[in-house]
């Protein structure tokens, strides 16, 4: 039996992430992590400090929450999975994170010894069922930024600080840590973990940002495209100010993850870069990496100067750019000293892109005005009034909206229209994370409304039984909106595309996409006591939706589940 006045590995590992600022370890329950649940115990007893502990029932939960959350406060939690099952279970969710740029460092664990040592015997499971040739570390390689092992408990502390000081550097993202069951175990002598400080910040050069704004001068038609510049602190913020200075439109593509810039502002310019395509002499691509599709369909005339402080990213396998020039350094930093040199413009060019742009942006409110219009017309519910409604209820409300929709995700950003930092945020990676990925939201912003916009088909690969249990065990009500046409849509579609003329067509036989067989969404939270709602009638939405907001204001999780025509 263990001296329980004796420190182990499970105890360097709760100090050194206690060191490293995490806020939380999200857990997804696994025989190795008894030494840290002990290790916890013993701190909560005794009143020491210590990540706080969320004990989640599925991997995706763990991971996705930890995505959440560091969408927010872009600091590295703690996300400990179990063996190589549970890490691959969680790493569809995993690669999520790594796209969406949001540090972490996850855990798993392996045997090193199978019961051959003496000591300590870590069960047959880890040498019949657990084990994976050359670790789990070797598995997690592909969709982390930096995988390894740590193989004794006098290198653990330092392993983990290392882990989440490169999990928070650009361009950030998981990395992963095996700590066999044996480290865990092994006795620790109490070194500590030096606490993480964040990262120094990077620049580019004046004579670079000089040049770049010579070009800014010069040009007739310049045009922003954008991704990610709000994911990095004060981005959005710096963005706004660069384009008002200099007049510049900016698109936000299909492919943008956050809300980068204010969707109501007259300068924002929607998701199409097509219309510059021929037109542009110069396209800003900041933090964006994957502006052009196909990636070989490059610009007519326009010069293409690329903001960003990791423009080739690693964990991207294809990527085109066309770049003329870059821009390498914190991305925010690089906007405002270009916003700071709008100096000696030839005001009647820039009168010509504002007048432009304005065209564009009445042309699109007029648009917008008559979609909705439309929509509140119908027979039945039209997706752009379930947007619409959600927009005119949310307004002025701080809220934050988390999109896993696929065929409605173009409705959705649209007629949402958010307008703030840190508002909007889509889903990366494959389907199934969207629940889990709002509560880490709502844990990061308890007092903002959380909405999460989902469709039919999203919503079936979600572990929606754990994601009810997290959102109740830890108080974290979210409104979940499901837009339901009954069909994986998106599938259909792309079936229609390639056979137009098919057997399917001909007999209407659609294989893979039928979803009217599944019960109704919104039952599954009953047992959990939220506030359920399914909606068929225009009329009844705009009330149903009051209600769920209301459900949501007063501590507990919503799920309209809308019938929608299309």
């Amino acid at each position: 039996m263990k001296d329980s006045t004796q420190l182990a590995g499970g105890d360097a590992l709760v100090s050194a992430f206690d060191a490293a600022g995490a806020d939380h370890l999200f857990c997804s329950s696994g025989s190795e992590w008894a030494p840290v649940w002990e290790s916890l115990a013993r701190r909560h007893r005794d009143g020491e400090p210590a990540p706080r502990y969320l004990d989640l029932t599925h991997e995706t939960v763990a991971v996705g929450m930890a995505t959440g959350y560091g969408l927010l406060t872009r600091r590295p939690q703690g996300v400990l999975l179990h063996a190589a099952p549970g890490l691959l279970q969680g790493s569809m969710a995993v690669h999520g994170a790594l796209l969406a740029g949001v540090p972490m460092v996850v855990a798993s664990s392996e045997s090193t010894t199978y019961g051959d040592a003496p000591g300590h015997d870590p069960g047959g499971q880890w040498y019949r069922n657990l084990s994976i040739v050359g670790g789990p570390q070797g598995v997690a390689q592909p969709f982390t930024k930096w995988s390894t092992e740590a193989a004794s408990v006098h290198t653990l502390p330092s392993m983990i600080t290392r882990a989440a000081e490169l999990s928070r550097r650009a361009p950030a993202g998981p990395v992963y840590l095996n700590i066999p069951l044996e480290t865990l175990l092994q006795e620790w002598d109490g070194r500590e973990a030096k606490p993480v400080v964040a990262p120094g910040s990077t620049h580019s050069s004046p004579d670079e940002v000089d040049e770049v704004a010579r070009l800014l001068r010069e040009a007739h038609n310049p045009v922003v495209v954008t991704e990610t510049a709000g994911r990095e602190a004060g981005g959005f913020e710096a963005l706004v100010a660069f384009a008002e200075a200099w007049g510049v439109p900016v698109v936000e593509p299909d492919s943008a993850v956050c809300a980068n810039f204010p969707r109501t502002h007259p300068l924002h310019a929607g998701s199409d870069i097509g219309p510059w395509m021929d037109t542009a002499d110069l396209i800003l691509l900041v933090n964006c990496r994957a502006p052009f599709y196909p990636p070989s369909r490059k610009p007519s005339k326009a010069r293409i100067v690329v903001i960003d402080e990791v423009p080739q990213r690693p964990h991207v396998v294809y990527q085109v750019l066309f770049a003329d020039r870059y821009l390498e350094g914190n991305a925010a930093n690089t906007l405002r000293q270009l916003a700071k040199r709008a100096k000696d413009l030839d005001e009647s060019v820039v009168a010509d892109r504002r007048a432009a742009q304005k065209a564009r942006s009445d042309g699109e409110q007029t648009a917008l005005a008559r979609a909705e219009a439309k929509a509140g017309q119908a027979d039945g519910v039209d997706p752009v009034l379930v947007a619409a409604t959600l927009r005119a209820l949310l307004d002025g409300q701080d809220a934050i909206v988390v999109d896993e929709t696929i065929t409605h995700s173009r409705v959705v950003k649209r007629h949402l229209r958010t307008a703030a930092p840190d508002s909007y945020f889509y889903v990366q990676g494959g389907l199934g994370q969207g629940i889990a990925v709002a509560l880490g939201v709502k844990l990061a912003a308890r007092e903002r409304p959380v909405v999460l916009t989902i469709g039919d088909g999203a919503f079936a690969y979600n572990p929606v039984i754990p994601s009810y249990d997290a959102s109740k065990a830890y108080e974290l009500p979210v409104l979940i909106v499901v837009f339901n046409n009954r069909v994986y849509k998106s599938m259909n579609l792309n079936h229609r595309r390639f056979y137009p003329e098919g057997a399917a067509a001909e007999t209407g036989e659609w294989l893979g996409t039928d979803l009217r067989r599944l019960p109704r969404l919104a039952a599954f939270a009953e047992p959990f006591g939220m506030h359920t709602e399914t909606v068929d009638d225009p009329e009844a939405l705009g009330p149903a939706l009051v209600r769920a907001l209301k459900s949501v204001a007063e501590g507990t999780t919503a799920v309209v589940d809308v019938l929608v025509t299309r």
